[in-house]
């Protein structure tokens, strides 16, 4: 047997989670916003992956869906309609930059060697409500299902608002430029 058949599903999820790191290190150090959006894309696509290794298909399914496909089709339109390719300067250039993001990078590793060495009941802990048992007692997307429209419709509808108000801005300010 094989290392790859006995470790498969944890190389492959080590794959996809070293992949999203990398591709969101990429999307955040870019000077041009599309490729930052494009390696966005990749980031959100890697991490649907990790959700189909998690057993969690529905959520893949949705991540690609809203977050892949629709948010980040609104994000590169509204950079294409302000024009934004062009390139863009910053102040965290240098070593401070490097030693900023080298600070970041420190305190993500000191977090996930933590996590990694805790028991697992000490980082998963499942309320009495928790979509787990809903998933069980009713199906997986009514449970995903109705607290959005039941408790989180508030939240849900502002942040509808909020895209919908950000996209007539970028449209505002594309028309004085014209």
């Amino acid at each position: 047997m094989t290392w790859l058949a006995a470790h498969g599903t944890e190389a492959i999820f080590w794959w996809f989670g070293s992949l999203a790191m990398v591709s969101a290190a990429l999307c955040i150090t870019r000077r041009n916003p599309v490729f930052s959006g494009l390696w966005l894309i990749v980031t959100l696509f890697s991490i649907a992956a990790l959700f189909v290794i998690l057993d969690a298909q529905f959520i893949a399914v949705l991540q690609v869906l809203v977050y892949a496909g629709a948010i980040m089709v609104l994000f590169l339109f509204v950079i294409m309609l302000l024009n934004l390719g062009r390139q863009v300067t910053t102040d965290l250039k240098g070593p401070t930059g490097a030693g900023i993001a080298v600070g970041l990078a420190g305190l993500l590793l000191f977090q996930l060697l933590i996590l990694r060495h805790a028991a697992p009941s000490e980082v998963i802990t499942l309320p009495a409500g928790s979509v787990a048992r809903l998933a069980q007692e009713q199906g997986l997307v009514a449970s995903i299902a109705r607290p959005l429209f039941d408790t989180y419709l508030l939240p849900f509808e502002v942040t509808s608002i909020l895209l919908l108000a950000a996209l007539v801005g970028a449209v505002v300010l594309a028309m004085r430029k014209l």
